[in-house]
């Protein structure tokens, strides 16, 4: 074999490993949790409700000037809110969707699969528990509860108590639903696209990433807009390392419940593990910026939730989540692949999340501590200790799902 053959199986191979290849869970969560103390470092912690929650407010903005109403509700719509493409959160979420979409047309993943009626309907309760429960704790899975015990808030612990215990109810309700309903199992189906077409929407799709990366950076009159260059490139690659290893946060919550397998639980103890080491060095008050500001507030991702707020916020979101068949981050990378049913799932999320949200702030629930309170654990125990005692609740997080794995003692029974 010619030395240009070999090179060229090398390519081809590393091709397959980069692009096709279904990743090891545990390779994606180190390396979403570099990459979400990459974009921490750069400008703020990554969520996926804050763009969702923009498009919300896209959405009803549009609403108020069509009823032509600024009373109730509408008088929070009464001014545009920030743009789809200046907002740090709408610019996460847009390269989220970018990266996840670029990932599926390279492993020929892309197609819009259309859901059974069943499902439809689903989608709609699944937004809308998501978009409440979001509100209530303070943000999805990812800033309520991974990026919030990752920075250190004590919500994120309270968050994760809710959310297993809405995922094991949503689960027993899976399995009922399997059992006593067999309504709407029928419209389901696949518009595949040729392997040719999404090789370019692929090159078209990193050919604008680019363009939008370097137009942001470019920007001479804003430092804010130009710094959205990093923003926009970190999501996407968030959004396409979960994606090429089907890494969503819900699963690793549900499984070990229901098939007994750990692998993405694992994944995710690992992941916040990292985050959290992370956010302690860039919170920690003896790095300083030249002007001698901290290079990332401590109050960052600490919301006043760390009670009923956060617990309840949680409980819906779990059971939401699991109506839809996906987390926060997990809606946004599948709807990247063209799952129909997420696609739905996005704006009744955005709507009952920026109307409840809309709600709270005009009556400053968060501020007034109706939901709970704000509780930075190094305020409470010091840095050290913070990040012993996250990493223990995670080597028992670990060590729980994997003696279950060969025990399965704490499966749910059909």
């Amino acid at each position: 074999m010619s030395e240009e053959s070999v090179m060229k199986n090398k390519v081809k191979d590393l091709y397959k490993i980069l692009c096709q290849t279904e990743w090891n869970a545990t390779v994606v969560g180190v390396l979403v949790g570099f990459f979400s103390v990459m974009i921490m470092a750069w400008w703020r912690p990554w969520g996926a409700v804050g763009a969702i929650r923009n498009w919300g407010d896209w959405i009803m903005y549009g609403v108020t000037n069509l009823v032509g109403s600024e009373a109730g509700i509408f008088a929070y719509y009464a001014e545009a809110p920030k743009g789809i493409f200046s907002g740090t959160g709408s610019v996460i979420g847009i390269g989220f969707v970018v990266g996840a979409f670029i990932s599926a047309c390279l492993g020929k993943d892309f197609a819009f699969r259309i859901p059974p009626y069943r499902e439809m309907v689903k989608a709609v309760l699944a937004g809308i528990f998501m978009g409440v429960g979001a509100t209530l704790a303070g943000g999805c899975n990812v800033g309520g509860m991974y990026n919030a015990i990752g920075n250190l808030a004590a919500n994120g612990f309270t968050m994760w108590i809710g959310l297993v215990a809405g995922v094991l109810l949503g689960l027993k309700l899976l399995y009922l639903e399997m059992e006593y309903i067999s309504w709407g199992d029928g419209g389901s189906g696949t518009i595949g696209v040729p392997n040719a077409l999404q090789n370019i929407l692929a090159l078209v799709a990193i050919a604008l990433l680019v363009w939008g990366a370097y137009a942001y950076a470019g920007n001479e009159d804003s430092d804010y807009m130009a710094s959205l260059s990093g923003i926009l490139v970190i999501a996407a690659a968030l959004g396409y390392v979960m994606q090429r290893g089907r890494w969503c946060m819900v699963q690793g919550f549900r499984e070990p419940h229901m098939t007994g397998d750990c692998t993405l639980a694992k994944s995710v103890a690992i992941s916040i593990l990292i985050v959290a080491i992370g956010a302690a060095v860039l919170k920690y008050s003896v790095p300083v910026r030249a002007e001698g500001e901290a290079i990332l507030a401590p109050i960052n991702y600490v919301r006043g939730t760390f009670g009923w707020g956060s617990v309840v916020g949680g409980f819906i979101f779990g059971l939401g989540a699991m109506l839809a068949g996906g987390c926060g981050s997990g809606t946004l990378w599948r709807v990247g692949e063209g799952q129909v049913k997420l696609i739905m799932v996005v704006p009744f999320f955005a709507i009952s999340n920026s109307i409840m949200t809309a709600w709270f702030k005009d009556n400053d629930f968060e501020a007034d501590g109706v939901l709970g309170s704000y509780v930075y654990l190094p305020d409470v125990m010091g840095y050290g200790p913070t990040l012993f005692m996250i990493a223990a609740i995670m080597v028992v997080w670990y060590l729980v799902v994997t003696w279950n794995e060969d025990t399965n003692k704490l499966i749910v029974p059909m």
